[in-house]
């Protein structure tokens, strides 16, 4: 059952509390002083708690209330605090809220605006709850793939990544070619790096080629190797990435810019294994695993005659598809932390605007975004400003990006009033709606 620990020094107001929950089915736990408030959410589950900002010893302070709050949120740091609070104390009252109280109301209170303010808490509360038994899960599933797997150095936190990282330990020790797909700067030669250091290939080499940045011209040459005077400029022998390659794994980056004439050659040498250095007439083997990489729609150059669909199938007996940056937000500040190395800290504004933007450029864009503010910065500190974000193109995934006085208002009335709730849905922080709320004078009323 949903339980509120309701600490206030008037027991009237426990009993009507307790009365009104109880129509709703919500447990109420009574303390009469914050001492026996403390207690009871030590030695009792706790799903929200209703505080009161003055009691008999401090009538005019709001103090004791103010102790109480950060004292309960020492003791469990998630626990949703709603503060009860006469008009003499409404700036204690913003001050916690802003420090993370969860809402506050004055007394006298309106039943219908309490409820539906606990209804929301609590609801937020069990999403929070799960959220994070999904969270201890997850680590645990991250600590068993770390255990028996090398990472290659990726950091990540969400799921999506912890899901493709698993299918990348999976498929690594069959030797199938691998397609590796995503836009530019998410990190596919990462997730390659992966397949190739949990492969039977790990102690060969790991060659990576960009196939789009080869000349048309010198592409063989480049893939399969040359002898000397094959071509002008081949003043000696060279070994091609094949070659490079064997006994390990050979990463074809970019595959989608591969020509077609390149493509058929490259065929070839998949379905036979031998290949020919550019001037010679002996065949040559390689024992090689293939990967390969593209931010391309392979399928649709299929159907444009752009792509051979022989070689696609080929390529594509495993498809591991990295999502972009922006679908996978838990990733974000990790990632910040890690390129910043200690060098330098965000500050909550800045989180904020990282959380926020867009990321067409993907984890690429974040790591140059990073080293640029850690050297604009002041005194180590990273504010949003150093970031450069002033012309950033909204987040798609949001409706309301930055959003403006209509869009606050709308949501309030929709979440009856509760900033926690609202600051959800609008995909803030309780923190920057409250700076909204003041920066358009608007109240919660």
């Amino acid at each position: 059952m949903r339980t509120v620990l309701v600490v206030d020094d008037n027991p009237g107001v426990i009993e009507a509390l307790a009365t009104l929950f109880a129509l709703q089915d919500i447990r109420t736990l009574g303390a009469a002083t914050p001492a026996e408030g403390l207690a009871l959410a030590r030695r009792e589950r706790v799903d929200l708690a209703i505080a009161d900002m003055n009691f008999a010893a401090d009538t005019t302070s709001g103090a004791e209330g103010e102790a109480l709050f950060h004292a309960l949120r020492a003791q469990q740091p998630d626990l949703p605090v709603i503060l009860l609070t006469g008009w003499t104390h409404l700036d204690a009252a913003v001050r916690l809220v802003k420090a993370g109280a969860a809402d506050y109301l004055s007394k006298p209170w309106d039943d219908a605006r309490l409820l539906a303010t606990v209804e929301n808490l609590l609801e937020l509360a069990e999403a929070n709850r799960q959220l994070a038994e999904r969270r201890v899960l997850r680590c645990a599933r991250r600590a068993r793939l770390e255990d028996g797997h090398d990472l290659a150095g990726l950091v990540f936190a969400s799921d999506a990544m912890l899901q493709l990282v698993e299918m990348a330990c999976q498929v690594a020790r069959s030797p199938v070619p691998v397609l590796i797909t995503g836009p530019n700067g998410a990190g596919k030669e990462r997730i390659a790096a992966i397949v190739h250091a949990n492969s039977a290939a790990r102690t060969g080499p790991f060659v990576a080629v960009n196939c789009g940045a080869l000349p048309e011209n010198l592409l063989e040459a480049e893939l399969f190797g040359a002898e000397a005077g094959a071509y002008t400029g081949a003043t000696r022998a060279r070994e091609g990435r094949f070659e490079q390659a064997d006994g390990g794994t050979l990463l074809l980056d970019e595959i989608g810019n591969l020509p077609l004439a390149g493509q058929a050659k490259l065929l070839r040498v998949l379905e036979t294994g031998q290949f020919e250095r550019l001037g010679s007439g002996r065949t040559r083997s390689a024992r090689v695993r293939i990967l390969s990489a593209t931010n391309a729609d392979l399928r649709a150059m299929v159907r444009q005659g752009r792509f051979r669909e022989d070689l696609y199938y080929r390529l594509n007996v495993i498809e591991l598809a990295l999502p972009p940056l922006a679908s996978r937000r838990e990733d974000i500040l990790p990632l910040a932390e890690h390129f910043l190395g200690g060098a330098g800290t965000l500050d909550e504004e800045a989180r904020e605007a990282l959380l926020a933007h867009a990321w067409p450029g993907n984890v690429r864009e974040l790591r140059n975004m990073l080293e640029r503010a850690r050297l604009l910065c002041r005194d180590g500190v990273i504010r949003a400003g150093d970031l450069g974000l002033s012309t950033a193109a909204p987040v798609p995934a949001r409706d309301l990006d930055e959003p403006g006085r209509a869009a606050i208002e709308e949501a309030l009335r929709a979440c009856n009033g509760v900033v926690a709730r609202a600051a959800q849905r609008l995909g803030l922080s309780r923190q920057a709606l409250y700076r909204r709320l003041q920066h358009y004078g608007l109240t919660q009323e």
